[in-house]
């Protein structure tokens, strides 16, 4: 027998596909729109998420035989407050101009509703070990999505990836800029990141006609 059963499988496999944060809940469109201009920042935005959710997941179950319900949302948001605060200051010691670069939208992790979808929907009635896969499977299917986007943007519109020049030297005119080739301006605008996100939708409820009937 595996590490993990069948069930718990689908609770990291399901959103990255079948049922992806973004592509099929809908959630977490403001960041998906704001920080995928750079595949860095999208990255860095998909590990400080799974990291958030996946421990505050924990958090919530461990407590929520002891969380009364008229305070419920307060507490979690006390939790995730104090994760993300935990993630900035990381990031400030180890990446301080990126830190600079998304320190706002750091800080918008603690209303990223899929974060509190998940604390409401699954910590509050399921166990650690279960809260844990279900936090890092929705938080791994929503930085896909993220990657997939900061991958199309950076390169159409900048000609990079991670930083790199991958397409030529627009200014050299070497490369593809040799043959006459430019970079997309538009990519870097955030409706953008709204077209890819929604040629995404389409491209998988092509492939999966079941989605279309949700």
């Amino acid at each position: 027998m595996g590490l993990l059963s069948k069930k718990d499988s689908k609770l990291i496999l399901d959103p990255l596909a079948d049922n992806n944060p973004i592509t099929i809940q809908v959630l977490g469109i403001c960041s998906a729109l704001a920080i995928t201009a750079q595949l860095k920042a999208s990255i860095v935005m998909a590990i400080s998420v799974m990291a958030v959710l996946g421990i505050g997941n924990v958090v919530i179950s461990l407590m929520r035989n002891i969380i009364p319900s008229k305070i419920r949302i307060i507490v979690q948001l006390v939790v995730v407050a104090a994760l993300v605060i935990i993630v900035d200051q990381i990031l400030k010691a180890f990446a301080y101009s990126l830190s600079k670069e998304l320190s706002v939208f750091i800080g918008l992790i603690i209303t990223n509703c899929i974060i509190m979808g998940r604390f409401e929907a699954f910590a509050l009635g399921n166990g650690p070990w279960r809260s844990f896969l279900d936090g890092i499977g929705n938080a791994a299917g929503y930085g896909l999505i993220l990657i997939i986007v900061g991958f199309f943007r950076e390169l159409l519109g900048s000609g990079t990836l991670l930083g790199f020049q991958v397409l030529g030297d627009p200014i050299q005119k070497t490369g593809l800029y040799a043959i006459g080739y430019e970079n997309n301006g538009f990519m870097l605008l955030s409706p953008m990141a709204l077209i890819i996100v929604g040629l995404i939708i389409w491209v998988q409820r092509a492939k999966n006609k079941d989605l279309i009937e949700e």
